[in-house]
């Protein structure tokens, strides 16, 4: 019976779901079936659940499809969607095989690549064929004929930097990134491009020489808005440059050197008329003075702890105490112009502003906001309630013994193998969304199986 229906399953076609079929990688490669890990090949700890996590919601039809395909594989021990490794395998052959490559299949292997390295931690199938891989994709960065071959090339970079954290990636790839977003004409290069350059020094091994570097570049395209690198008033381009300057920057233990500068420039792009550039601008001057706060408090630990050991020293040798200065790093920067034009923004009503940009205004700075006044990270809320009875097993509480609870920190994500991890810094925070868009469905597949995603995250 189970022989019959698999056979009528397959001959009407319904042992992949539609949106399985409309995958990048779903009409090439080896037609065996996806196990439900990683092979035995792979390392520990990169033994990721085989699946295709979606931005889109599922529809009915795709669900039942899924449904039948996972009672055939539970039934007969069989797989129905194929093995992604092979499928991985068959993209970078004939990613390498540029000779009898088309430019619109290098596009389609391009996109099936970043499809199943996004999907699949692929670490140690990536590595093995890495010193040809970059070549290869870099080529296509450079002299892609098209700009979705270009653009695929761009967002297959960054999985191999993100996937095999090789140090030798940002030598090769960086200054062909950076020629690409200076030389195309497409907003679309232009943005990848950015982005490329960001995960290639954070994940690639530029990250210790050339960060700041990096940091200077994108700031000028914000200061120019856009016209350093002939993307005039481009709102996508001057966005990217932010969020780029911004995950970067979450990275580095001292941000006092680039502070200055860099908040006077985001202070301008306040004004914009991209709600984007606005909201990528307040999140920079937020990450900016937690850096400044948190600076200070470590320096005012450091100098109690010297004072201490000076108070010690002079009671030993029988002398008089004379106590060191302290001097906090204080911005020289006009805070009542920028609070002032936060509590605005905080509260933009323009008809001018559609209903969505509004809400994002007024949830992002209104959070900036709290964050400034109570020295707290993203999404922090004061609201809470007062004790009660049920908190206490049913005994009654005086009010003397009311205590406030505040509501506190409420952004939450959740890993593949069900970690969760709270919200509660900037810098975290920065990291979290820059990964969600570059990994798209494959992100808690990466958070929980990629060390170098677990690293950015514990060290934020």
């Amino acid at each position: 019976m189970r022989d019959l229906r698999k056979k009528i399953l397959l001959e009407s076609g319904k042992t992949q779901s539609r949106k399985a079929r409309s995958r990048p990688d779903s009409n090439f490669g080896s037609t065996t079936q996806s196990p439900a890990s990683s092979p035995g090949g792979s390392r520990q700890g990169s033994r990721a659940p085989s699946r295709y996590a979606s931005e889109d919601e599922l529809s009915d039809s795709d669900l039942n499809d899924s449904l039948t395909e996972s009672v055939m594989a539970s039934e007969d021990g069989d797989d129905v969607v194929g093995d992604w490794t092979d499928r991985l395998k068959d993209c970078i052959n004939e990613i390498l095989d540029r000779k009898r490559s088309s430019v619109q299949g290098r596009e389609k292997y391009l996109a099936g690549f970043v499809h199943l390295t996004r999907h699949h931690f692929a670490e140690a199938l990536v590595e093995d064929h890495l010193n040809e891989l970059v070549p290869a994709i870099l080529r296509s960065i450079r002299g892609g004929r098209n700009t979705d071959e270009t653009v695929a090339a761009l967002k297959a970079i960054q999985m191999v930097a993100i996937t095999t954290q090789s140090d030798s990636i940002y030598d090769q790839a960086y200054s062909i990134l950076k020629s690409a977003c200076e030389s195309s004409g497409e907003e679309a290069v232009k943005v990848e491009a950015i982005k490329a350059m960001g995960v290639v020094t954070m994940f690639g091994g530029g990250m210790d020489a050339t960060a700041e570097e990096l940091m200077d570049y994108l700031q000028e395209i914000v200061e120019s808005d856009g016209h350093s690198i002939e993307a005039a008033d481009n709102g996508p381009v001057v966005t990217t440059a932010l969020t780029v300057w911004g995950f970067v920057a979450s990275h580095l233990d001292d941000l006092e050197q680039q502070s200055e500068e860099a908040l006077e420039a985001f202070t301008d792009q306040l004004d914009s008329s991209d709600a984007d550039v606005q909201v990528a601008a307040g999140t920079n001057i937020a990450l900016i003075f937690e850096a400044i706060r948190s600076y200070n408090e470590q320096a005012e630990e450091e100098h109690d702890q010297r004072q201490q050991e000076l108070r010690e020293e002079a009671r030993l040798n029988k002398r008089e105490f004379k106590a060191e200065a302290y001097n906090p790093f204080d911005l020289q920067h006009n805070q009542h112009r920028l609070v002032q034009r936060m509590t605005e923004l905080a509260g933009e009503s323009s008809r001018g502003v559609s209903k969505k940009d509004r809400r994002q205004l007024h949830a992002q700075f209104n959070s900036i906001l709290t964050s400034l006044e109570l020295g707290k990270g993203p999404g922090y809320s004061k609201a809470g309630r007062v004790a009660r009875e049920s908190d206490r097993n049913g005994a009654r509480v005086y009010d003397s013994e009311k205590v406030f609870q505040e509501l506190g920190y409420r952004e939450n994500i959740r890993g593949d193998n069900g970690q969760t991890l709270t919200i509660d810094s900037w810098s975290l925070s920065i990291r979290v969304q820059f990964l969600k868009k570059t990994l798209g469905g494959g992100f808690p597949i990466h958070w929980s199986h990629n060390p170098a995603i677990q690293e950015s995250f514990d060290t934020a």
